[in-house]
């Protein structure tokens, strides 16, 4: 009965493709997935599943880990409010074009990429602050909120992964760093860098939109239908754009929320900027960030308090309904957790495969666990207990096999509409979520099956 748990992620999909509704999706999700764990300890199963479901988002919100990012979620809101009605990011957008550091489509979006990738010590972070610096000069150039949250989710969680010089790497050095095996962990994590076939894919289709300005499947359809909107709506679109003022109102707040990040990483890090909690620092950065907006716009004169609170609250208000979504999807996460579907899959994939087979199975376990779990992290969780084993035992390449559990977690990620990271990519963009995920999913799969091809190619070199 195990095959069971792979139910509510296979509900999701199914509901998100009849409804195009995610909350409705992720709510069918949890409640067959709660429905299956009282299967096994009540006799009312359905009056015990919807408890459960209600206990399990409880629960979910009584996290401190999880209890940040919601609020964290919602305080962008009110960050990006001030930002925008302040006229600074409209004045900054004037700043690049004039001085032509971003004069066309191409320097536009190498702005965007170059920001996502200097930002390397957390991926939330790096998304916000190229999503925010960006959103503006991407409709000046008529170019699509979508196309900005395939270049910003394309590029954050990759170059986290293959720097490593941040909380991802101290993470899964802390995972490896629970096993004896021949090299030391920090060598085999380092060796991963260039088998993380993925991640260099995925940073390189990116590279490859900005430089050839080409699109392609259901992102080419939106740029489209963005034009037509244009093209009908000139007027209004030109009429609604905040005026200018002066572009310390977005600048100084930004530069405090990356600056802020790295001074939080140092302090919770003891020290160490590498043990710092990313979830604790993105959070106080952003309070910090929310602050100095405050302060900048409140002695401008142009604002009241009363007037910077309705502001800030109405920030907030947009992006309830995508809160919503982070918030049921790390509910569905916790409740699959306890299901077991995570490790059903691994097993699953795991079982009697021969040796050449291993590491590209590795990657495909990686992708689905993260997919249907929404978790690259949770997947890392999962698998690397699975796949060091193999690596003592059946003398498989370490920085190989570990460098495909990394490269399949960010592979399913960028492929699921529950994952937090493609849900902030959609609040920092401005795009709809299910928009989002439909014009990055050919991306995603095109790189995935290239990934799979090099991984047995590499497989067949190393092991066979």
């Amino acid at each position: 009965m195990e095959w069971l748990s792979v139910l509510p992620p296979l509900v999701a999909i199914v509901v998100v493709l009849w409804r195009k509704e995610v909350i409705l999706a992720l709510l069918a999700a949890i409640f067959s997935s709660e429905l299956l764990l009282a299967y096994h300890h009540q006799t009312n199963v359905f009056f015990y599943g919807f408890i459960g479901s209600l206990e399990r988002v409880i629960s979910v919100v009584a996290s401190p880990g999880n209890a940040r990012l919601l609020i964290f979620s919602l305080l962008i809101g009110a960050l990006l409010a001030y930002v925008r009605n302040s006229g600074g990011v409209t004045a900054m957008v004037n700043k690049l074009v004039n001085k032509g550091i971003a004069k066309n489509k191409r320097q536009v979006g190498a702005v965007t990429m170059v920001t996502g990738m200097v930002i390397f010590i957390e991926s939330n972070l790096s998304v916000l602050t190229a999503g925010i610096l960006s959103r503006d000069l991407f409709d000046k150039f008529k170019m699509s909120r979508a196309r900005l949250a395939f270049i910003i989710d394309s590029t954050s969680a990759p170059v986290c992964i293959l720097i490593l010089l941040n909380g991802w790497g101290a993470y899964v050095l802390g995972l490896l760093n629970n096993y004896e095996l021949e090299q030391s962990a920090m060598s085999i994590l380092w060796g991963t860098i260039p088998f993380n076939f993925y991640a260099i894919i995925a940073i390189l289709m990116v590279a490859y939109t900005i430089a050839t300005d080409k699109v392609y499947g259901p992102l080419k359809q939106s740029e489209l239908e963005l034009h037509k909107v244009n093209e009908e709506n000139i007027d209004y679109v030109e009429e609604t754009l905040i005026k200018p003022t002066k572009a310390r109102f977005m600048v100084i707040p930004l530069l405090t929320m990356v600056l802020g990040m790295f001074f939080f990483m140092y302090w919770t890090g003891n020290g160490d900027i590498t043990q710092g909690s990313g979830g604790k620092s993105v959070l106080y950065a952003t309070c910090f960030a929310l602050a100095v907006a405050y302060i900048l716009l409140l002695t401008s004169k142009r604002y009241s308090h009363k007037k910077l609170v309705e502001v800030g609250f109405g920030g907030i208000a947009e992006l309830l309904p995508l809160v919503t979504i982070v918030l049921f999807s790390l509910t569905l996460g916790a409740s699959l957790k306890e299901l077991g579907t995570g490790l059903f899959i691994a097993g699953f994939v795991g079982d009697n495969l021969p040796l050449v087979f291993i590491v590209p199975m590795l990657f495909i376990a990686g992708g689905i666990i993260s997919f249907s779990t929404g978790t690259s992290w949770g997947t890392f969780a999962i698998l690397i207990p699975i796949g060091v084993p193999l690596i003592q035992s059946l003398g498989l390449p370490p920085s190989l096999v570990i460098a495909a559990i990394l490269g399949g977690g960010i592979f399913g990620d960028h492929c699921s509409p529950i994952s937090d990271t493609t849900c902030v990519s959609a609040i920092a963009s401005g795009c709809d979520l299910l928009e989002h995920v439909k014009t990055q999913l050919p991306y995603a799969i095109f790189g995935g099956v290239v990934t799979l091809i090099a991984y047995f190619i590499a497989s067949l070199i190393m092991v066979g």
